[in-house]
């Protein structure tokens, strides 16, 4: 699947090379300006996770999230800028600290710090799919489709971390009325 979107973005990316750069509309304006906020407070709740988990797995499925958000950021306030676009305001990174030291009342369990990735996760595929098929301009396309393929990447693997330490959240399964039950 992913061969196939890596395909869809690099026939963009060549159209979007030869095409005449037009102002960006408001809802792209909004988009973009929408998701580095997102990106800039999702930072924020990286160190405080940070601050409050030692397991090993969690932690490295963490700095991969705050890897892969600063990269976004960066190219999203070089984008924002060359467009004349203004940056949104943020909040500020947390220092590190000994989780060991965090009160248990004010600590983040594991399972709530991968349910509240995977709930980011998602709202980032949603709205980097929607803000996709808003899109005129062929560059941010582009990027949108680049932020939507690398955010799945990560969602494969968190997924898989939450189904082994049993952390993933499962709706009721439906059976149908007049469906044979399972014995």
């Amino acid at each position: 699947m992913l061969n196939v979107i890596e395909t869809i973005k690099n026939m963009i990316k060549l159209t979007a090379d030869d095409e005449p750069k037009a102002p960006l509309h408001v809802g792209e304006v909004m988009a973009l300006w929408t998701l580095s906020t997102l990106m800039e407070e999702a930072i924020v709740f990286y160190g405080v996770f940070l601050n409050t988990t030692t397991d090993t797995e969690l932690i490295k499925n963490i700095n991969t999230a705050k890897k892969e958000t600063s990269d976004v950021i960066q190219n999203l306030k070089e984008f924002l800028m060359k467009e004349g676009i203004p940056l949104p305001p943020t909040s500020e990174e947390k220092p590190l600290s000994n989780p060991g030291n965090v009160p248990y009342g004010v600590r983040f369990t594991d399972n709530e710090i991968a349910n509240f990735l995977s709930v980011k996760t998602a709202t980032y595929i949603t709205f980097c799919g929607t803000a996709l098929a808003q899109t005129v301009r062929n560059d941010v396309a582009v990027m949108f489709l680049s932020f939507l393929t690398a955010v799945i990447q990560y969602s494969v693997n968190l997924k898989s971390l939450m189904i082994e330490r049993s952390w993933l959240k499962v709706p009721p399964y439906f059976q149908p009325p007049g469906h044979p039950q399972d014995t």
